[in-house]
């Protein structure tokens, strides 16, 4: 009986090594049949193609560059760096040309306010031709950006028709209304009441926060740098030398009552977003 027994047992032991062998090549029969990337796929509802509507769609980048405009990336010998990362994220109009040993030479995704649109459009042979694999995404209020009758959302369209190869999609009046609340959640006032008017810096922090798995935010100084230590002067972007000086726009700003960006207190907040999310600041370096 006792050797009956263990038969028995060794039957049953043999059975379930047997029964985990096949679970564990029929699971990797089915993961290489679907590829892992599938289950990364993002469908970003807030951004409406032209000229379909389609959201944006695109499998999560696991490392992004949020290239920041400001003079602060020049002399930074970065440009290698930058490109490395698997997505590469600018803003408005910042040219790569010329700029490509600081600020490196890809584009995945542009992020344009709409009274950047004519710049852009005013170079459609760089933007547009020579830089195809780029995806714009513009944001405005509804009065440039409706689709019947606003004049920035025609002047994409007909540009989209004339490249339609080219990827344009515009933030829905949703996710504007989204990106406000964001604001007044954070830092307790009204966007439009305190007369603020959020910065391309915002909506490219939001839709990085959607995009990627880690963010090394570059050129982009903490909120109290401007206040707290003598700093050498950079222009406020780094294509335009000779110009306003940046910290002399970001505290100009900062003090309007009116009709301004709040960029430090802007900062302040991704700050905290970074203690939450992998974003990393560098050049300057600064920990939130």
């Amino acid at each position: 009986m006792r050797i009956l027994a263990r038969l028995c047992v060794g039957g049953l032991l043999l059975c379930a090594v047997l029964w985990l062998c096949w679970i564990k090549v029929n699971t990797k029969e089915r993961s290489d049949e679907q590829p892992t990337s599938l289950a990364h796929t993002l469908q970003l509802s807030g951004y409406s193609r032209l000229p379909d509507g389609e959201p944006f769609s695109r499998n999560l980048c696991k490392s992004c560059a949020v290239v920041s405009s400001s003079g602060q990336m020049l002399g930074s010998g970065l440009g290698t760096r930058i490109d490395q990362a698997e997505c590469i994220i600018r803003m408005n109009t910042a040219p790569t040309l010329g700029y490509e040993t600081d600020v490196g030479s890809r584009s995945t995704v542009r992020v344009v306010s709409h009274t950047s649109v004519p710049l852009l459009l005013r170079n459609q042979t760089y933007f547009f031709e020579q830089s195809q694999e780029t995806v714009y995404v513009i944001w405005g209020p509804r009065r440039q950006m409706d689709l019947n009758s606003g004049i920035t959302y025609r002047v994409l369209f007909h540009a989209k028709g004339k490249f339609p190869q080219v990827q344009i999609y515009t933030l829905t009046q949703d996710m504007m209304a989204y990106c406000d609340q964001v604001f007044q959640n954070e830092t307790g006032k009204n966007r439009a009441m305190s007369g603020t008017f959020l910065s391309t810096g915002w909506f490219t922090m939001i839709l990085a926060m959607e995009l990627c798995e880690e963010i090394a935010v570059y050129g982009m100084v903490s909120e109290n740098y401007c206040r707290d230590r003598a700093h050498p002067s950079v222009p406020y972007h780094y294509y335009e030398k000779g110009k306003l000086d940046e910290c002399t726009m970001y505290m100009m700003h900062e003090k309007a009552s009116r009709g301004a960006h709040r960029f430090m207190t802007e900062k302040a907040v991704f700050s905290r977003w970074a203690r939450r999310k992998r974003i990393y600041f560098t050049h300057p370096s600064w920990e939130a």
